[in-house]
């Protein structure tokens, strides 16, 4: 076969990998409402990165990897876990059709309380730069249950969020945001 050729069906062949990995890997969303205002608004598209706390099968990866030694059970986390501090998209807990952007303030096991809108973790108060207007309520102490996050909005006396319905399952979050895309003037990267 010429050069031209073998190298024409090799660039074609990692195109395509590259779109089907970007296809399951990345997903756009619609920001609905004001609850992340200041850093997001109402109608903003953001690019999710799906792959950012995939989970993968330990024991059956181990089967094709030679050499590899898992356990029964044993998950992976190649790219991490969520985080405090990540935006993510997730399924909404009491309706599963609709989608929430929200901030991860807490991990399963934290406590989390709020006093008169200034919220604490595991008793530390919460430095919070990101915060349009603090609620000004009150919320008795949570424990994050296993397995769950709780969220909140950025712009909390207009976000529903963890405060109302409680955590959000693990295996609902979609992913992390992980670009503002739209409108152009809002472009931005986010951590």
């Amino acid at each position: 076969m010429k050069p031209f050729i073998r190298e024409s069906i090799q660039t074609a062949a990692l195109l395509t990998f590259l779109l089907l990995l970007m296809q399951g890997g990345l997903q756009n969303y619609r920001v609905e409402g004001s609850s992340m205002f200041p850093l997001l608004e109402s109608s903003d598209g953001v690019f999710v990165n799906k792959l950012s706390y995939l989970r993968v099968d330990a024991a059956r990866a181990a089967r094709w990897i030679p050499g590899l030694g898992a356990e029964e059970g044993e998950q992976w986390r190649p790219f991490g876990e969520p985080e405090r501090g990540d935006v993510v998209v997730f399924r909404w807990p009491r309706d599963e059709r609709q989608y929430f952007v929200k901030r991860v303030i807490g991990l399963p096991g934290d406590e989390i309380r709020i006093r008169r809108g200034e919220v604490y973790r595991n008793g530390e108060l919460l430095d919070e730069p990101y915060v349009e207007r603090p609620s000004g309520e009150t919320i008795v102490e949570r424990v994050v249950p296993e397995g769950q996050y709780y969220v909140l909005g950025d712009n909390r006396a207009q976000s529903d969020d963890s405060r109302r319905w409680g955590g959000v399952p693990e295996e609902n979050i979609v992913g992390r945001v992980w670009l503002a895309y739209w409108p152009l003037n809002r472009l931005q990267l986010l951590r």
